[in-house]
């Protein structure tokens, strides 16, 4: 690891990173789905409270084991987390296609997952018949931005508020 700080850690396709313990695999089959998502925390934020239209957000996102063991935890589909602004998956109106394969999300006992998005500011319009994509800025006024786990029903979710000022 470098002593400038940076993490090198090399990094899965979901950005986590690919440190994988196949102690933690194994062990982690034997927990119970239900317990495993209420051991699961998930928290969200920004690095700013106010911004102004079109400003880049910096969202990080921690998940986090709160139990003393490891554990998996498998997800519908190939999504294992998304985030969302006003209830827009990526502040986007755009269908997204996902494998309907299922995939897994494995922690050691006790173990914080810590990614980082950026959101450019925009919401993206997807065109109908034939009309052209646009990004439009988001209206003045308090905005949610939130992050969760890819799981059906009650889910590990969190939610803060960001304000767009002129």
């Amino acid at each position: 690891m470098p002593t400038d700080g940076r993490d090198v850690r090399p990094r899965d396709r979901h950005g986590f990173d690919e440190t994988k313990s196949p102690v933690a695999a194994a062990l982690g089959k034997f927990v119970p789905q239900a317990l495993v998502r209420r051991g699961l925390f998930v928290a969200v934020r920004t690095d700013r409270e106010t911004y102004a239209p079109g400003d880049p957000v910096e969202l990080t996102v921690v998940i986090e084991n709160r139990l003393p063991l490891p554990v998996s935890v498998t997800t519908p589909t190939r999504r294992l987390w998304g985030w969302t602004v006003d209830g827009e998956l990526e502040a986007s109106d755009e269908r997204v296609y996902v494998s309907e394969s299922p995939s897994k999300l494995t922690f050691r006992g006790g173990e914080r997952k810590v990614l980082t998005r950026t959101w450019d500011g925009l919401f993206k319009r997807v065109g109908a018949d034939g009309a052209a994509t646009r990004w439009v800025e988001p209206d003045p006024g308090t905005h949610e931005v939130g992050a969760y786990l890819a799981l059906e029903g009650n889910r590990p979710a969190d939610a803060t508020t960001i304000r767009i000022e002129r």
